[in-house]
């Protein structure tokens, strides 16, 4: 109980000092809120979403979860999102990740985790789909870092592709999309991609992928080479079925992602 009993401490001298610096500061944010930022990242303990960006109370709408994944069968990102978007009018959604990501880790390893494995799939077909970039970086951390980023971007695609981001670009290109990096090791924020607008936007991120640089789904055949070949692959077949559908879509526009 010693833990706990510090945290209401801690809390009772944060609220204290916070009405001793601007007595106005809980009632202001009382009567509801105006986030400009949807943020969201890792459930890890040592990236508190606030903290790293320097915010207060009011400034951010928050979701973490294992590895900052946003996947349209998860209601509750879903939900978080349409909020977000739809009546807090956010401006921004942010995804980032942050290296030394245990999610990330374990996605990269062949150990189970039992319940887990589930969520981690869909870091491990990341992973998958980037099989020959990773496998030709010989250091072992430089490795991890970029298998970090990889799943950052993936999950800026996965938002540009939501219906509720789809209809607010339909009204105004807003809002704008980006995927930044904690570096847990300096405290820095890294970019990694910013202010994503349009579905054109996006799709170039998956168009630089092709070449083995960020995110998005490969072609169908890169994804059975990783497998060495193998065209059983149960839900990774059906990854590579959507990836095939997403590529299909991309070259349908051009080599520069605009429309004919």
């Amino acid at each position: 109980m010693e833990n706990f009993r510090r945290i209401i401490q801690n809390n009772r001298a944060w609220a204290a000092a916070m009405k001793d610096n601007d007595p106005e500061f809980f009632s202001r944010r009382a009567d509801g809120q105006t986030p400009h930022f949807l943020y969201i990242g890792c459930a890890d303990s040592r990236v508190p979403a606030n903290v790293v960006t320097g915010t207060e109370p009011g400034e951010l709408f928050v979701h973490r979860n294992i590895a900052n994944l946003v996947l349209p069968s998860d209601l509750n990102a879903m939900s978080v999102l349409q909020y977000a978007v739809e009546v807090l009018d956010v401006k921004h959604v942010i995804v980032t990740g942050h290296y030394g990501c245990g999610g990330v880790k374990a996605a990269m390893g062949t150990d189970s985790y039992g319940l887990v494995d589930h969520w981690l799939g869909h870091i491990r077909n990341v992973v998958r789909w980037n099989k020959r970039e990773l496998e030709a970086i010989e250091d072992p951390q430089r490795r991890f870092d970029r298998a970090v980023e990889l799943n950052v971007l993936e999950q800026i695609y996965h938002l540009s592709e939501t219906p509720v981001v789809q209809n607010a670009w339909a009204k105004g290109r807003r809002p704008l999309l980006h995927g930044l990096v904690y570096d847990i090791r300096e405290g820095f924020l890294r970019e990694l991609v910013v202010g994503v607008d349009s579905q054109e936007a996006a799709d170039q991120i998956a168009q630089l992928r092709r070449s083995g640089v960020p995110a998005g789904p490969p072609p169908s055949s890169y994804a059975r080479d990783a497998l060495g070949g193998s065209e059983d692959g149960g839900a990774d077949a059906l990854a590579d079925a959507i990836a095939a559908r997403v590529l299909a879509r991309i070259e349908g526009r051009g080599g520069n992602g605009s429309r004919k």
